[in-house]
């Protein structure tokens, strides 16, 4: 049996889902042996990077689980992660998911006054957490009780481990959170088939360039590092998983490691962008795999600049300069990314294109009666797919709020072209409207500053309805070797369309410490909106 023929079992087996397929390969008993997934931190006798075997990973996993099974947590159970280290998150998900308890995981840059408030809502068992955040517990009450240190199941007796539970589709499998940039962070259920359905098909396609080695710089509690965990246990890909998405340490694991893709979130390739990248030793890297928001036209030509990758030209298969970025738009809730396309040297849809759906989406653009537009229209998303996730955890009416026709309305404003080829402009809660049918797009409006002006490694626009008056800043952060001191402001005011250039109130050039970041990495410009509005009350 070779691993396509895995691939392909896995693909056509129902009861295959997020919950089992590390019980599955097993059963298959094919490469059992061979190198498959490593951490960038010891754990379990393994030092940093050294890859854990298929067999390996399933002792790991069992003797947690027995250990987990003789604290008592079962099946249904939810079980809170809140960790630093990604080996911490994935072998504990793993664990939890075999006993058919709930991992919720956590994102360890939640601070802990706001995570025990999270923990209360979720209702949780248990709680699994490493020194740091048991410490940042200390003193809030997440009405939950806290487990074993999570480094310590380990030591558990992998023999003792109760027997798989078997999953259905709908069950419960992980509880993940969104970003957190507006608020606190939603709660996310998802279920054993609707985090499996893209592998599923993923695994019946080719496997494309540059996934025989990848780099994971995703968050650790994130849903797509589950699936990027599990499409990997799936198709046989050797994964390296990193714990921190910092741009520096994520080029110094490229150099390292050196995969052949690496897959992240938009954040951390503006971050790698701020890099002279021609410094950096990337030639091993083939694909870019970028999830989440869609990232901006010119940290991708950066990094599609780096890199190198097979063609097939008169001269046979041969190794080009240059790499792939295959960019789309998601969200945890969507479950995986709903729309695909891939830029290259030479290719030029830009404009935040986030490409055509994947063959598992049904999705329309809708007016703010919930009816659909027509091309060129711009509207919020609506969408279906078997990724989507259950709903909110303890939350249906958020859940209900955000359903129309079977549809998940994921809050995102675009618009499609003739061609089919779908357009983000924004937010719905950044954007702002101007009147006579204008409206003002943050996110467009960064895609146009930042392609208009070179020396601007990154940008956030920010809009506020003061009264009757909507007021524009303009933040940028400059490239090493550019200017502090000079005047922007023509600059951007002349990339920006005249409704929203008419509206900017200044342009500042700031450091990136000035810039709130959620937990993942995305700006918080709710944040940055009510400083605004705090600053014109004081005066």
């Amino acid at each position: 049996m070779s691993i396509r023929s895995i691939r392909t079992l896995l693909a056509d087996d129902p009861d295959v889902g997020a919950g089992n397929v590390l019980t599955h390969r097993m059963a298959l008993g094919l490469g059992l042996d061979e190198p498959l997934l490593a951490f960038d931190t010891p754990v379990d006798g393994h030092a940093a990077w050294q890859p854990f075997t298929l067999r390996e990973l399933d002792r790991a996993v069992r003797a947690r689980a027995a250990a987990l099974h003789g604290l008592g947590v079962s099946r249904r159970d939810p079980v809170v992660v809140y960790a630093t280290d990604v080996a911490d998150h994935v072998l504990s998900f793993l664990a939890l998911a075999r006993l058919g308890a709930i991992p919720a995981l956590l994102n360890p840059n939640v601070d802990g006054e706001r995570a025990a408030r999270y923990i209360a809502r979720i209702g949780a068992v248990g709680i699994l957490a490493d020194a740091p955040h048991l410490a940042a517990l200390a003193g809030h009450d997440p009405g939950a009780p806290l487990l074993p240190e999570v480094g310590t199941l380990g030591s558990g007796d992998p023999d003792a481990a109760p027997a798989p539970y078997r999953h259905w589709s709908d069950d419960p499998v992980a509880i993940t959170h969104s970003s957190g940039t507006t608020g606190m962070p939603k709660a996310v259920v998802h279920s054993h088939a609707s985090l499996y359905a893209a592998i599923r098909h993923r695994l019946r396609l080719p496997r494309p360039q540059g996934q025989e080695r990848m780099l994971s710089a995703l968050p650790a509690p994130h849903a797509a590092t589950l699936i990027a965990v599990n499409l990997a246990l799936s198709s046989h890909t050797r994964l390296d998983l990193l714990s921190r998405q910092a741009g520096a340490g994520v080029l110094d694991a490229i150099e390292e490691r050196r995969p052949t893709g690496v897959i992240g979130f938009a954040a951390t390739w503006a971050e790698l962008a701020h890099h002279d990248l021609a410094k950096r030793e990337l030639s091993s890297v083939a694909l870019w795999w970028n999830t989440g928001d869609c990232a901006h036209e010119v940290h991708i030509r950066r990094l599609i600049a780096a890199g190198s990758r097979e063609a097939v030209t008169r001269e046979g298969r041969v190794r080009l300069p240059g790499s792939l970025f295959v960019d789309g738009l998601g969200s945890t809730e969507m479950g995986h990314s709903h729309f695909f396309i891939t830029h290259g040297p030479g290719t030029e849809r830009y404009g935040r294109c986030v490409g055509r759906p994947h063959a598992f989406v049904d999705c329309e653009l809708v007016g703010p009666d919930g009816e659909p537009l027509g091309t060129g229209e711009v509207g919020e998303l609506a969408t279906a797919s078997p990724t989507l996730a259950l709903g909110y955890w303890n939350d249906s009416v958020k859940t209900f709020r955000t359903r129309i026709r079977g549809r998940f309305l994921t809050g995102d404003l675009m618009y499609r072209d003739e061609e089919g080829y779908y357009y983000h402009v924004d937010r719905a809660v950044d954007s702002v409207e101007l009147g006579d049918g204008k409206r003002l797009f943050t996110a467009m409006s960064e895609e146009r500053v930042l392609a208009a002006c070179p020396d601007v490694a990154d940008c956030t626009v920010v809009a506020v309805r003061d009264g009757d008056q909507v007021v524009t800043d303009v933040l940028l952060i400059l490239t090493a070797d550019a200017d502090p001191t000079a005047d922007r402001t023509k600059a951007v005011t002349a990339a920006l369309d005249e409704a929203a250039a008419a509206t900017v109130r200044q342009v500042l050039v700031v450091a990136g410490d000035d810039i709130p970041l959620g937990p993942t990495g995305k700006v918080r410009k709710v944040l940055l909106r009510r400083r605004y509005l705090d600053s014109v009350a004081a005066r």
